[in-house]
């Protein structure tokens, strides 16, 4: 029973959770350091990440995080004399974010798998990358973009020479000016045109050889994140047919390359990343890789950013999911605390199951990439990685306005985070590829390739068991169904990628915990809310591992 107090000119504040603090977000989450595939963290690796981790959790990254939300980017389209400028201001958070991202290598772990003399510099990378997206998700889509323009890149020996020795310096340099004088650069990426999204094949933006090597593009992208990067890579109409080109923001002679700013976009949420419009007058282009070969060749970049989009989508799960822990430990209600009741504690834990499967899910993809030479994990990550994007970043919507809701009204409200997590749960379903996007890509593996499917499914049935049997007739069935019924294919993609959650879940938890989630997703009743852990499991258990109080 709660006591009553005398109200006076300073009342004590009763029955009120303490301020989330979320102290070092590595060390108290153990499927993130949990192995994945085989990629165990040395002693080095295991405390980079804890250091990271510190970072991360400490206050004033925190802080950081949400000043830069509060003090939003700022076009300025002409300087003072009515010359052209085209730059955006940021607040010195946004910077400071930016710096501790370079500083930890997010930016740049495609330039070398073995860098550093690890085989699993990937894997560390998105943890890394996982945990940024827990202090604020804005920055690290020019941090993701970087990263993934090395692939591209490579198809173009001499730019590749001269770009990948840049994009390797840990070093973040925000100044304006060419990239020889700078200690490090960002790669930015424009794909979306007014008349064109996920249809590049009507891209309209012209690209003409200009005789010396280079082309002069003109057109336009409807979206192009991050404006204040050092170049972009885009899509252009060449003779050839569409190619893809790399535009720097300044030219060897100092002159300011023809892209011109229209405005920001005025977004939902992502509000600290500067997202914008350009138009291209006679801006200068250099091509990457064989006219006509654009798509296939900025795919190999967005292959790598949908990973970053699994992911992502994990670390804003699992900060929701952080907050409403410590509100039901902290917060009693009808004689007892949040924590205790039953109902409390089996939607968390509901919850806990989903954040802990996708974060195994995108982990497990994330180290595939550190070994792309074996054709079964080709196979996984052709297949999984849209399947997993469709699923993962598709609930995190849902999974975080549930977390709101256990804060009650405080959850709604502009002082705690949740606001600003939930106006970006949606994003990264939308990036690179909507939810039919990604389910037309999962077919198009599958027409293309008769069978590709079948030694993933092999995989499960000889790891999971029975389970995996199950679910491999059950994913074979939805796989002749969406062959004749293309508006069934959804189920396919989201069958396929609670599946290979399970997988990824099994090697990484408790047996209880994978059994919970195999139970109540695989096997059990189809439930659109939250709150599927009845008493046949020991809820307090789950959560209470999967959020240990540090």
């Amino acid at each position: 029973m709660l006591e009553t107090i005398q109200v006076n000119d300073d009342p004590e504040v009763l029955n009120q959770a303490t301020p989330y603090k979320p102290g070092n977000l590595a060390i108290t989450d153990p499927v993130l350091m949990a192995d994945h595939y085989g990629s165990s963290l040395g002693p080095d690796e295991r405390q980079d990440l804890l250091d990271f981790g510190a970072l991360c959790g400490s206050p004033e990254m925190q802080e950081h995080g949400r000043l830069a939300n509060l003090y939003l980017p700022v076009l300025h389209t002409h300087d003072n004399y009515g010359r052209r400028a085209d730059v955006v201001e940021f607040h010195p958070s946004y910077h400071a974010l930016m710096s501790a991202a370079f500083e930890g290598g997010v930016h740049c772990a495609a330039i070398d798998s073995k860098r550093d003399g690890t085989d699993n510099a990937q894997l560390n990378r998105w943890r890394k990358y996982y945990l940024l997206n827990q202090v604020e998700p804005g920055h690290v889509c020019p941090v993701g973009m970087t990263n993934a323009a090395v692939y591209p890149l490579r198809a173009e020996p001499a730019l590749a020479a001269e770009w990948l020795p840049r994009i390797a310096s840990r070093r973040y340099d925000k100044t304006f000016t060419h990239v020889r004088d700078k200690d490090g650069v960002t790669i930015g990426m424009g794909m979306t045109e007014k008349q064109a999204g996920s249809d590049l094949r009507t891209t309209i933006t012209r690209a003409t050889p200009a005789g010396d090597g280079t082309y002069r593009i003109n057109g336009h992208k409807w979206f192009m994140s991050a404006p204040m990067c050092d170049a972009f890579l885009i899509l252009a109409d060449a003779p050839g047919g569409l190619t893809c080109f790399l535009l720097p923001r300044i030219l060897d002679d100092g002159r300011v390359n023809g892209l011109h700013f229209q405005r920001l976009k005025n977004k939902m949420g992502n509000l600290a990343n500067a997202s914008s419009e350009v138009e291209f007058h006679d801006a200068v282009g250099f091509r990457v890789g064989a006219e006509g070969r654009g798509i296939p060749i900025i795919l190999t970049m967005v292959n790598i950013t949908r990973i970053d989009t699994n992911v992502a989508s994990s670390g804003l799960q699992r900060a929701a999911m952080s907050r409403a822990v410590h509100h039901a430990r902290e917060r009693a209600a009808f004689g007892s605390p949040l924590y205790d009741q039953p109902l409390m504690i089996s939607v968390l834990a509901d919850m806990a199951l989903d954040v802990a499967a996708s974060t195994a899910l995108a982990m497990r993809l994330a180290a595939c990439m550190d070994k792309p030479e074996d054709d079964l994990i080709k196979t996984y990550l052709r297949t999984i990685t849209p399947t997993g994007k469709f699923w993962t970043c598709k609930n995190t919507p849902r999974l975080i306005g549930e977390a709101m809701e256990c804060l009650g009204g405080a959850g709604y409200v502009e002082d705690l985070d949740m606001p600003r997590l939930f106006r970006e749960a949606p994003l990264n379903s939308i990036w690179e590829g909507s939810g039919n996007v990604m389910v037309l890509d999962l077919m198009r593996a599958l027409n293309k390739e008769q069978g590709c499917l079948t030694p993933v499914l092999d995989m499960f049935e000889s790891d999971m068991g029975e389970t995996g049997r199950e679910q491999a007739q059950e994913i074979h069935r939805a796989v002749a169904r969406a062959s004749e019924d293309r508006g069934s294919a959804r189920f396919l993609c989201e069958r396929l990628a609670l599946t290979a959650a399970a997988h990824a879940l099994k090697d990484t938890v408790p047996e209880a915990i994978y059994d919970a989630f195999v139970q109540t997703r695989l096997s059990g009743t189809a439930q659109s809310t939250y709150g599927r852990v009845d008493n046949r499991f020991d809820a307090r258990t789950i959560v209470d591992w999967l959020y240990p109080q540090e």
